[in-house]
């Protein structure tokens, strides 16, 4: 994220990030990721198991709703109402995209008059973690993807282009607020994925204290950063936390979840 520390706490939280050759194997895992989760799709029964509800994609920093359309399409199959955040790339916090978020998330609320899920890919999920605080009445769970929330977290491969993007873009009065804001327990139940394999963010700043009410809990899995809107066991994670009842919550199991996903439908 935004180095809002200065270097010298920076450094002291672990440097720039993940060491330098996970960073190089982020896109050649990338193909291999989204090669299996497509090929997994063929042969996998669907499950219908969404019921229809609604669910919010935040994309993460210099992304796109394009560069979620793989987890989109995977939701959607599963028979969530996915919805991705048009607001083009992500540039920050600024107040064009503060406002249009705070507004693309009221739309879906009203439109279908019931909790939204949120799921938030990296810096996506660190803006799931304020929407949840923001509206906790109207956020039924969030579930954040590779998503550096702590303070020992904001130093990353990334931080460089956020203080760019920050130069040439400007930032909101609003964000450190904001980020102050969200770093508290989150209000709803929260889903941390988490890969220790992750060449872009340093895995212990995304990483929540497990609670039970609300419930919040982390899944670690084996993936590349970018990859984590794509990678499979990634893909399985996210349907099965959004199938959960936040009333009902059950612990995350592999067991349970991959039972389920290759039980006859």
């Amino acid at each position: 994220m935004y180095d809002f520390e200065g270097d010298k706490a920076a450094a002291g939280a672990g440097g720039s990030g993940p060491h330098r050759a996970l960073l190089l194997l982020e896109v050649p895992r990338l193909a291999g990721e989204l090669a299996a989760s497509h090929t997994i799709d063929l042969v996998a029964p669907r499950r219908p198991s969404g019921d229809g509800r609604p669910v919010l994609v935040i994309p993460g920093f210099r992304a796109t709703d394009g560069m979620t359309g793989r987890l989109r399409s995977h939701l959607k199959r599963h028979d969530f109402r996915v919805h991705g955040w048009r607001q083009g790339a992500n540039i920050g916090l600024t107040d064009r995209l503060i406002d249009g978020l705070v507004e693309r998330f009221e739309g879906i609320r009203k439109e279908y008059d019931e909790p939204v899920s949120v799921v938030g890919w990296s810096f996506g999920g660190v803006l799931a973690r304020w929407l949840a605080h923001t509206y906790p009445g109207d956020v039924r769970q969030i579930v954040c993807l590779g998503s550096p929330w702590r303070a020992d977290g904001e130093r990353t491969r990334a931080t460089g282009m956020f203080e760019r993007s920050r130069r040439k873009h400007g930032i909101s009065d609003r964000a450190r607020p904001m980020i102050d804001l969200l770093r508290g327990p989150a209000p709803v139940p929260c889903t941390a994925v988490y890969s220790r394999s992750d060449g872009i963010v340093p895995w212990r700043g995304c990483a929540v204290d497990a609670s039970e009410a609300p419930p919040a809990e982390n899944v670690r899995v084996p993936s590349s950063h970018i990859g984590l809107v794509a990678n499979p066991l990634v893909l399985d994670v996210v349907v099965d936390r959004l199938c959960q009842d936040p009333d009902d919550w059950q612990e995350f199991s592999w067991r349970s979840a991959l039972a389920r996903k290759w039980s006859p439908a």
